[in-house]
């Protein structure tokens, strides 16, 4: 499947209907994608989650209402689908800074405008060869900790280092109960909303069925399922981070569109081992559940 032409199918789809309502849905069967797959392959060819671009574009598209019309600011709102006045104001004065009447006021178009997406999938993939193995993993149980996060304007990329800062330098880990392997640890993304972009990032270690989570702690368990586990190359410290992210866009980029696979869940983990120990050819683990790709009836 051409991932490019899917997700521009519902690019297209988004610009031409900013007056109508607008579900994740509807979108990932335009794109004959289940939802969850949709909303995750969006995220990382585009850039934004999938309600977060489709209110971003309203707004813009507000915006341009308010200069060239003398149209009532509320008129525009319920236009554009926003339901209250008061939701509207927040959301421009947010995304503009300030207020839909003194943005009319002042009469200046911004510098910036957020703009319609055009996808290249030779702008979105690099040089990396990728490997993956199917490895169907028993349920399994953590005891760790818990941090709730958005992928909204990027917040979960300042949230989480910051978070495995925290849990490094205090030496946290030593704090969980009989881990089952001291030496790997799990930085795991669960309970995602697909409408918010919400979800909950876990750092913590595999335990027995029922261990009790000591207080600041949690335990979690997960069932058994296939994996697609993916290797990032072998980088030094200072590239480390950057080699873990270009792994996850080349998994959805380029290692989806040609699978047959799509994600099956709402759970993926990185886990971390003896690799990452030391300064050079550090390297991490990427589990992402999946399943074989329905046929779609055209």
């Amino acid at each position: 499947m051409d991932y490019e032409v899917s997700i521009q199918r519902t690019l297209d789809y988004i610009e031409e209907n900013l007056h109508e309502r607008i579900t994740l849905e509807e979108l990932a069967e335009l794109a004959c994608f289940s939802p969850f797959h949709y909303h995750r392959v969006f995220h990382f060819l585009v850039g934004e989650t999938v309600m977060e671009y489709v209110r971003k574009r309203r707004l813009t598209f507000a915006a341009h209402r308010l200069l060239i019309s003398d149209e009532k600011v509320i008129d525009i709102a319920l236009d554009l689908g926003f339901h209250y006045h008061e939701s509207f104001n927040r959301a421009f004065k947010k995304f503009f800074g300030v207020s839909p009447r003194q943005y009319r006021e002042a009469n200046i178009a911004p510098k910036f405008l957020h703009q319609k997406a055009y996808l290249n999938r030779n702008r979105l993939t690099g040089g990396l060869t990728l490997e993956m193995k199917l490895v169907t993993k028993p349920a399994f149980n953590i005891i760790g900790y818990e941090l709730k996060t958005s992928n909204i304007d990027g917040e979960n990329n300042r949230e989480i280092p910051k978070f495995w800062q925290h849990y490094l330098q205090n030496n946290l880990g030593a704090k969980i109960p009989n881990p089952l392997n001291k030496n790997e640890e799990f930085g795991l993304c669960t309970d995602y909303n697909i409408k918010t972009g919400e979800f909950v990032y876990l750092i913590g270690m595999e335990v027995a069925a029922g261990t009790p989570a000591p207080e600041g702690m949690t335990y979690r368990s997960f069932p058994e399922m296939e994996y697609a586990v993916f290797t990032t190359p072998k980088a030094n410290e200072e590239d480390f981070s950057a080699s873990i992210q270009s792994t996850w866009v080349e998994i959805f980029s380029k290692w989806f569109p040609d699978s047959g696979y799509e994600h099956d869940g709402t759970i993926e983990f990185e886990l971390y081992d003896e690799r990452c120990y030391g300064k050079e050819g550090k390297q991490i683990d990427i589990y992402i559940p999946v399943k074989k790709q329905a046929a779609k009836v055209k």
